[in-house]
Parts: structure tokens; C-alpha cells; sequence
């Protein structure tokens, strides 16, 4: 058997290859008493981590707690049921709240939510024309600068709860405007709710270091609650402000459809539908690199699609893959998409028994949670890690990242794009070398220069416990999601995984990413990993990514890999078996 492989396109996959949704998948391969079990746990584990989320999200979002728990409830349960990844889980996420809230200070709640279905019918189109994998070619900068500038202002939006401030006017959306309004109201600050933030984001990050597997969100909303309540604390809590939250869904019903009011919400539409696609497809990646699983990124589209359309009906927001929930029902033990199925029944449960005590809980409280979801939506690593890799990722990753903070998000993420874009093809311009007095087809040479030639040994390619992958030509951000589908196979393999980057001219970010996860993945599984004919360059770029040894070893050539393997086998035999 010929262990070398080429990285390249693999045949076109069928429809029902494409939509089936993991739910059936997974009732195929056999669903009984522990899988059930095993999704029950998970999915109430989720559940006390959405609750307090869902509302603190809703509320940011400028509209009230409800509706947050409306779109965990349909639109979570929508997403696991026709997704195409086993652990995703849909609902109101942090990266939406800048998006929302100016659709809702211009349009009005009815004008989200027409904006919500619309989003909705665009994501169900995408999916259906396969245009998922296009969206998986925005650049890694560009992606970490975006969340770390939505993390900004998530943060920003939570000053004035936190600090109990009185504003004498509404608070401005643009940033400065704001801190600049804040810090005018710095006179009004309430120590009370101020102590409550403080309690709140105090208990989140203890409990995270001492008992991290307990649901620390839930416990210091509740610890915050009861404080405010027996103390008689004088703060705004959910009660005070929105008078508590409904003890049922509410029916299913249009939003107000006019052809003014679908033009005019056109544009949130669309950037909603982008950025939840962009959100979801990112989730599903980071659960695939959790579990060694294969999501399909088309079927998870179109679910997301009805999500939001299902959302929209039931007066909910935009709902979406959400990273941290999604992290939560994997590190939870989920089987499958049941657990998001029931994670939603839960929260239901919750809104029929226990909506009353929701009223006791301080807005304060929730400000805090914010703002412990913005820092933990920063990815400080790679922020740092881009910043030191080159002054082109730099430039992509801060102009984003500034963009979004004091511009628009959408501004931020087109101008990261086309900039990473333009980058690339300079890149690639300065990676070609003209050779002067050459033929335009070159006589073929020998390999040394004594006239000899390598004799082909069948060991290079009948080594069972050896696979080579060879990529040739640019790696980049357009290719990786097809490099990382086949490289998200090393787990399959039995020892010893070879890449050879012999013929990579150029090798960027977002490649350089795709392979740490490679190298992450294959060293859980016990797959020693290789990488062979790198050229200074790329290495370089590779280990400024982590990808350095004892995770992975370099060679020069594929022969140099082999050799080593070949000694190995011969000074630890038993090692070999």
C-alpha cells in the first residue's frame, strides 16, 4: 500500500452527503439509555450556563431578557435538531450584541425582528447553494481582530450597569461618544451596584480556578441576587426594570411586513446573516478540533437559517453557534445533538417554574457576567502571536480590530479582508523567482551531480505506519479549510504522520494555525508528527504559531524522516510493535 498522499480535492459529495443533519446520523449509528443519560447531563449543564447569558445578552442587545431565552429555547433547539455538527449549540451570542442594538435603536423591535427571519431566509440560502465553504476564507487576523474589537465594545456597553451610572440622555452607541458620556455621569456612580458587578465577577473567576467544573455564571448571579434582595440593596434588577419575564413562549406570529421596512432592515439582514455564519461555522470548527469530528458546514447553514427564522417567530433575537456553550456541552460529555435539544427543553423548564425569581436579579449582576464574557472572547495568544509574526498580519489583525472598535463591524471585517487579500497577492508576487538564461523547458537532470539517480525503495511507500502528505504551492487562507480537512484525518493513523512542505512557497497565518491544530490533535492521539522541507520562512512562521518540537519534529527531507524512523525501529525494536 502506497503510504504518500497528495493533499487535493476530494470527489463532490451528494446532497443528502451534504444536509443530512447529525441528529439522523447519530440515530443511525444507535441511540440508547447511556447516550441519553450522557446528553441529559450535558445538556442541563448548558442550560445553567445560557440562562443568566441569554438574558444578560438580550438585555445588551437594548431589548428585554425574554426574548434572549425565546432564541436559546427555538432557535437552540432548531439548530441541534437540523445542524450539521454533533455539538453545536445555537442561541443569542456576545459578537451580535453591537449589530442588534443599533438595528433596535433605528428600526425598533419589530424592525429586529423582521431583520431576524430575513437573516434567516439569506443563511438558508447560502447553505443551500453551497456557498459555506467561501466563508471559511476570511483570514485568521482577520477573524481574532474582530472578536477582540466586539469584546471591546461588549465591555464598554456594561460601564453604566456595572457602575449604576444615571446618564442625563440616552447612551451614544459610537465608542468614544460613550466613555465620553460615562465619564460626565462619573458623579452619579452607585457604590451598591458597583459591589454587586464586583461579587458577581469575583465569584465567576474563583470558581473558575478552585472549582471549574461547577457552573460559576448560574452560582454568582444567584450569590448576587440573594446579597441584593436580604441587604435590600437599592439597585435596578430585571424586576424593577422589565418587570420581570413571561411564565410561558409567547405564540408564533409574523413581524410586520411592509416593502419600506424590508429595505430598510435589508442591510442588518445581510450583515447579521454574514456574521452568524462566520460565528457558527468558527464554533463548529472549534468543537470539530475538541472532539476529532467533521462538521458540515453547508447543512449547518441552512439550520442556522431556520433558527433564525423559527427565533423571529417566537419574538426572539439573532440566534447562532456560540463558542463557549458549544466548548461547555463537549467538556460536558455530550453524545450528540440531543444534548442541545434538551438543553433548550431545560431553559423551557425554567421559564414554566422558576421565571418569578428571574425579577431579584440585579442588572448589575449581569453587566458583570458581560464583561467576564468580553475578557474571555479575547484571544490574548493569538492576538499576541500575530502581533510578532509579520508586519502584514499585524497590520490586517489591528486594522480590523480598530475598524471594529471605532467604526462598524461590518466596515471591519470587508476592509480586513480585501487588506489580508492585497497582502497575500504581494506575498505571493515576492515568493517568485525569475532565473535568468533558462530554457522555458528544462531538460530534464539528473539528481546528482555525478549523473546518478536514487534507486526507488518500496519502504518509502509500503511503510504501514507511515503516511506522507505532500502540499504543493501556496498554502493561505483561500486553501486551509480544504488542507485542514485532510489533515484533520491524522487521527486515523496508526504512528507516524510526515508532512512535507518541500513545495510551499509561502505559508500564512491562517496555514499556520490550521497546522497547530493538526499538531495538537495528532499528539493527543499519540501520532508523532513530521514536518519535512520547510524552507526558513515557513518555519519560522510555523513556530512563532507553536508549532515547534517535542509537538512536532523538522526535517529536511522526507528520505531524512524516514531515516530517522528506520534507526529508531532499529535501536528500539519493541518500540516498533
Amino acid at each position: 500500500m502506497d503510504a504518500s498522499h497528495n493533499v487535493s480535492r476530494d470527489k463532490q459529495p451528494t446532497f443528502a452527503e451534504l444536509f443530512t443533519p447529525k441528529l439522523i446520523t447519530v440515530l443511525r449509528e444507535g441511540y440508547g439509555a447511556a447516550q441519553l443519560k450522557a446528553d441529559a447531563i450535558a445538556g442541563l449543564t448548558v442550560a445553567i450556563v445560557a440562562l443568566p447569558l441569554s438574558m444578560a445578552i438580550a438585555i445588551a442587545s437594548g431589548v428585554s431578557p425574554d426574548r434572549g431565552l425565546f432564541t436559546a429555547i427555538v432557535g437552540g433547539f432548531i439548530v441541534s435538531a437540523l445542524g450539521g455538527s454533533r455539538f453545536q449549540i445555537g442561541g443569542p451570542a456576545g459578537a451580535f450584541i453591537v449589530l442588534v442594538a443599533a438595528t433596535v435603536a433605528r428600526e425598533g423591535v419589530e424592525g429586529l425582528i423582521l431583520a431576524t427571519m430575513m437573516s434567516g431566509v439569506i443563511l438558508v440560502a447560502i447553505g443551500y447553494l453551497r456557498l459555506g465553504t467561501y466563508i471559511k476564507f476570511i483570514p485568521y487576523p482577520v477573524t481574532v481582530g474582530f472578536t477582540a474589537g466586539i469584546a471591546v465594545i461588549i465591555f464598554a456597553s456594561q460601564l453604566s450597569e456595572m457602575f449604576g451610572l444615571t446618564l442625563a440622555g440616552k447612551e451614544p452607541g459610537a465608542l468614544l461618544p460613550k466613555l465620553t458620556a460615562l465619564a460626565e455621569a462619573a458623579a452619579t456612580v452607585n457604590p451598591a451596584a458597583v459591589a454587586v458587578a464586583a461579587l458577581t465577577i469575583g465569584t465567576i473567576l474563583v470558581l473558575k480556578r478552585w472549582r471549574p467544573h461547577w457552573p460559576g455564571m448560574l452560582i454568582a448571579v444567584a450569590a448576587a441576587s440573594l446579597a441584593a434582595t436580604l441587604l435590600a440593596l437599592p439597585v435596578e434588577t430585571i424586576g424593577t426594570r422589565f418587570g420581570g419575564i413571561p411564565r410561558s413562549l409567547p405564540w408564533p406570529a409574523l413581524p410586520g411586513f411592509t416593502i419600506d421596512k424590508a429595505v430598510a432592515v435589508l442591510p442588518d439582514a445581510v450583515a447579521f446573516a454574514l456574521l452568524g455564519a462566520i460565528e457558527t461555522l468558527l464554533s463548529a470548527v472549534v468543537a470539530d478540533g475538541m472532539t476529532g469530528r467533521r462538521h458540515r458546514s453547508n447543512c449547518e447553514l441552512v439550520a442556522q437559517g431556520f433558527a433564525n427564522i423559527g427565533s423571529a417567530l417566537f419574538g426572539g433575537i439573532c440566534a447562532t453557534g456560540t463558542i463557549a456553550r458549544t466548548a461547555t456541552n463537549v467538556r460536558a460529555g455530550a453524545h450528540g445533538p440531543v444534548s442541545g435539544m434538551l438543553h433548550s427543553a431545560f431553559l423551557l423548564a425554567f421559564m414554566l417554574v422558576a421565571s418569578p425569581l428571574a425579577s431579584y436579579i440585579p442588572l448589575a449582576a449581569l453587566a458583570g457576567v458581560l464583561a467576564v464574557v468580553a475578557w474571555n472572547m479575547v484571544e490574548k495568544q493569538a492576538f499576541a502571536t500575530l502581533i510578532r509574526s509579520s508586519r502584514g498580519d499585524a497590520l490586517v489583525l489591528l486594522v480590523t480590530f480598530l475598524l471594529v472598535v471605532f467604526r462598524d463591524l461590518t466596515e471591519g471585517i470587508v476592509v480586513g479582508f480585501l487588506l489580508g487579500s492585497v497582502l497575500f497577492i504581494d506575498r505571493m508576487a515576492k515568493s517568485v523567482a525569475v532565473e535568468t538564461d533558462q530554457p522555458l523547458v528544462p531538460e530534464d537532470v539528473a539528481d546528482d551531480t555525478n549523473g546518478s539517480r536514487h534507486a526507488y525503495e518500496a519502504r518509502d511507500a509500503g511503510d504501514a505506519d507511515t503516511v506522507i502528505y505532500r502540499i504543493s504551492g501556496a498554502f493561505f487562507f483561500g486553501a486551509a479549510s480544504t488542507v485542514g480537512a485532510v489533515l484533520d484525518r491524522i487521527a486515523d493513523q496508526r504512528r507516524n504522520f510526515i508532512l512535507d512542505c518541500a513545495q510551499v512557497p509561502f505559508l500564512d497565518s491562517t496555514a499556520a494555525n490550521v497546522i497547530e491544530g493538526a499538531a495538537r490533535k495528532a499528539e493527543r492521539a499519540g501520532v508523532r508528527f513530521f514536518i519535512t522541507g520547510a524552507s526558513p520562512q515557513t518555519r519560522r512562521m510555523l513556530i512563532t504559531h507553536g508549532v515547534k518540537q517535542p509537538h512536532v519534529i523538522y526535517a529536511a527531507t522526507v528520505r531524512d524522516a524516514l531515516d530517522l524512523l528506520a534507526e529508531e525501529r532499529a535501536t528500539y525494536p519493541e518500540a516498533a510493535r
